[in-house]
């Protein structure tokens, strides 16, 4: 059902594919640690799914929103909602003009889908230092969400 919704919704194969990809990978992160597997499936290949009305950041709170519209479960949700990098805490939420929340990954399927899309490039496969590089390039070696990365990843795979 979730990449029939991504047709009907309007996301170009582009969005597809990456899901497929993010489903991938979020299912091996997820292979030896204590989440609901199918949970962890769905929110990843639904992740992206804001994608059909903007490419911008605030993609992962319209996704949630269509998800809602559509009657998603709140763990689903959450899941698109917070999906972005590491995730977002409040003051760079309003920062970045999102809706006032904090966009922080909190349960174990969040974070697992959170960062098989880090690890997703397109629909390639990379590493954390490709990930730590990309982003130092784009938002500075200094930027705070370079550091949630790196923990991020550490808490998973505990290695960097």
């Amino acid at each position: 059902m979730s990449i029939r919704l991504l047709r009907i919704v309007g996301c170009p194969q582009w969005v597809i594919d990456h899901s497929l990809a993010v489903r991938k990978k979020a299912l091996e992160l997820s292979r030896d640690l204590p989440v609901d597997r199918k949970l962890v499936e769905e929110g990843a290949l639904l992740h992206d799914i804001g994608r059909c009305r903007t490419s911008g950041i605030e993609h992962a709170v319209e996704g949630a929103r269509i998800l809602e519209g559509f009657g998603y479960p709140t763990e689903v949700v959450r899941i698109v909602e917070r999906h972005v990098g590491a995730g977002i805490p409040h003051e760079e939420a309003k920062a970045l003009g999102l809706p006032p929340g904090d966009y922080m990954p909190r349960t174990l399927e969040e974070k697992v889908v959170a960062h098989a899309d880090n690890l997703i490039n397109g629909s390639d496969e990379v590493d954390i230092n490709f990930v730590i590089k990309k982003w130092s390039d784009r938002l500075g070696a200094d930027h705070p969400s370079i550091e949630r990365l790196k923990k991020l990843h550490e808490e998973l795979l505990g290695h960097l």
